[in-house]
């Protein structure tokens, strides 16, 4: 999923067109875990590779369409962009795998809490790497959230890892993504196919050693599998174009939507246990959005 902070060129104005691509994009992550249920039989792993090798027709095919080939060439001759995305790949990686294996195992609503936090991850982050100064309101949010994770910790016995593996590795993806000197669909292009040859390798193992449910354990998984190059494609696609045509704060306030979506599946689909104390944290954390939401609202107000 994106931020408001991965949207550089996000328009000083709304459109019709951007708010629809965006929606849709946003649709299709808060939908994700039903897809990820459907595969969680299979080794996060696996659908990790298979989602990598079927997303790369579907991002070549979209530059194909947008003309994008030129700056794909250009970036394959430049040490530095290479390095640069492969960076990003690394990032995008880990959180792909937590993601996957998360859902498979019963822990969607801390996925949930990862992107919820997300957004006030990188502004701390900001204010560490960049010296960007929070406003007031800004670090009252932070401070909201590590309260909230305080108690999350405390009533689980532990740290919840899975949701701060998302929010650091996320957010991390989304600092060094803008550093990328390529367009957003071609930089998806480059990621995927700098993963593309391991995770290649690892299927045909997977294969040639019985292990593997591509054409082996069924027509089902074998259609889950090459899907999934279309469900990680067309959200990341369609949210690059959508955030072209929105402003700023209309992405900053839709990004809330998927993680929504996956809390309400997690509680009223999956079922996942939510208790008093549990409910808590995340209702600080929600009041934490709000306070670092509040001027965008302001200003969607006053528009």
């Amino acid at each position: 999923m994106a931020t408001d902070r991965m949207s550089p060129g996000a328009k000083s104005e709304d459109t019709p067109r951007g708010f629809l691509f965006a929606l849709a994009a946003y649709f299709f992550w808060g939908f994700l875990p039903f897809y990820m249920k459907a595969v969680g039989h299979i080794p996060a792993t696996e659908v990790l590779a298979h989602r990598v090798l079927w997303s790369l027709p579907v991002a070549g095919l979209v530059l194909v369409a947008v003309g994008g080939i030129g700056e794909i060439k250009e970036a394959l001759r430049s040490p530095r962009t290479l390095m640069m995305a492969a960076v990003t790949a690394i990032f995008i990686t880990i959180n792909w795998t937590t993601y996957i294996w998360a859902i498979s195992v019963g822990r969607a609503l801390d996925t949930a809490l990862g992107y919820f936090i997300n957004p006030l991850f990188s502004i701390f982050l900001a204010a560490v790497l960049l010296k960007e100064k929070p406003s007031p309101l800004q670090l009252a949010a932070i401070a909201l959230v590590v309260v909230a994770v305080g108690i999350i910790t405390v009533d689980a016995g532990g740290v919840p890892w899975v949701a701060l593996v998302l929010t650091v590795t996320w957010g991390f993806y989304a600092f060094f993504r803008k550093t990328l000197p390529v367009g957003p669909n071609q930089g998806f292009f480059l990621e995927v196919l700098i993963l593309t040859l391991p995770c290649l390798a690892y299927v045909v193992y997977l294969e040639t050693s019985g292990q593997g449910h591509l054409m082996r354990t069924g027509l089902s998984d074998s259609l889950l599998l090459v899907l999934s190059g279309v469900v990680t494609a067309v959200p990341l696609i369609l949210y690059a174009n959508g955030a072209k045509l929105l402003r700023l704060s209309t992405i900053g306030l839709m990004q809330y939507l998927a993680p929504t979506m996956i809390f309400l599946i997690a509680i009223f689909a999956f079922h996942e246990p939510l208790n008093t104390t549990r409910l808590a944290a995340f209702g600080l954390i929600w009041v934490a959005l709000l306070v670092y939401s509040w001027p965008m609202i302001r200003q969607a107000r006053n528009r």
